[in-house]
């Protein structure tokens, strides 16, 4: 299973420290001590889920090597619906005209585009789909409450798009090796950790500390057994892209791994956390820079509880 060609949309507002500061008294010395965020983005007005997933396909109307028109699957991941029956995948698809594609969305967190991931290579390995098309988008900025003390100042909009097929098409591809996800609704405070209901507040994550320590653990062992499994020692890994929550769980990360802080990729600094996008959308940013036979791991951990990690190369 090849990656033929990744892209991403960023919205324009940029929300500093600042505002927090100004309108809540929430210092930005402490946001970036508990978390490392500096600045986070947030839509427009006229901006939503399904809009930033249209604007992120557009490059891929234009750039990828592999036309819109010959995707057979589509695959939208979010946990921040615009719609929930008109989907974000149903919006690209009537956007762009894809007729002959099977097309869902599917929710599990921040963990929702590894998710995706699977969902495809069992798609492909099944033969009832060759080219896929996944889109990820989060406006979480439209379900957060920005006064909210424990996490109103974690949160950022954005989105990505990736093309997949089984071959090859450009000198750009990567190859996916393997791909691993987990259910964890038994463990912890599960679905009380983190959690978005109707009416009841928005976003809220009240159990933050339980949050960053199975974030840490899975995390971590998302990302060992993955090379594990595939025989690749920890020295042989060039990068890790891990799932943009906490600098904090990153950087706790990177130390029981024995990473160089070079090897991990992050944009969390400057985007806050994009939830499910916020992988695929560091992966966008850095497709540029891998070299041939790069080993590349995504590790995630989404609310639910939910974990999961890919196995990348660069071809």
């Amino acid at each position: 299973m090849i990656i033929n060609y990744i892209s991403s949309y960023i919205p324009e507002i940029i929300v500093t420290n600042d505002f927090f500061t100004d309108n809540y008294g929430i210092s930005g010395e402490v946001i970036i001590s508990k978390c490392g965020i500096k600045q986070r983005r947030r839509t427009r007005p006229e901006e939503n889920t399904n809009s930033m997933a249209i604007e992120t396909v557009k490059k891929v109307f234009f750039e990828s090597p592999l036309s819109l028109n010959k995707i057979d699957l589509i695959i939208g991941a979010t946990y921040t619906p615009y719609d929930t029956v008109g989907t974000l995948a149903h919006a690209v698809q009537k956007q762009f005209d894809i007729a002959n594609a099977k097309c869902f969305t599917v929710d599990s967190a921040c963990s929702s585009f590894v998710n995706a991931l699977e969902i495809v290579e069992c798609y492909f390995a099944n033969k009832k789909a060759s080219k896929a098309l996944i889109i990820v988008s989060e406006n979480n900025s439209v379900y957060n409450d920005y006064s909210n003390e424990k996490s109103g100042f974690l949160w950022g909009d954005g989105a990505a798009a990736v093309v997949i097929s089984k071959e090859r098409h450009s000198d750009e591809d990567i190859e996916v090796i393997d791909i691993n996800t987990a259910g964890l609704g038994t463990i912890g405070k599960s679905i009380d950790g983190v959690f978005l209901k109707p009416g009841n507040g928005g976003l809220k994550m009240p159990f933050g500390k339980d949050v960053f320590q199975y974030a840490c653990t899975y995390m971590i062992q998302e990302t060992e057994q993955i090379l594990h499994k595939n025989d690749i020692p920890i020295s042989q890994l060039n990068y890790l892209i891990p799932h943009q929550a906490n600098v904090r769980i990153i950087d706790y990360v990177t130390r029981k791994l024995n990473l160089e802080n070079s090897q991990i990729l992050t944009n969390i600094e400057c985007f806050g956390n994009t939830g499910s996008a916020s992988a695929a959308i560091v992966l966008a940013d850095n497709w540029g820079k891998f070299k041939k036979n790069d080993t590349i791991v995504i590790s995630v951990f989404g609310g639910g509880y939910s974990s999961g990690a890919v196995l990348l190369k660069k071809l």
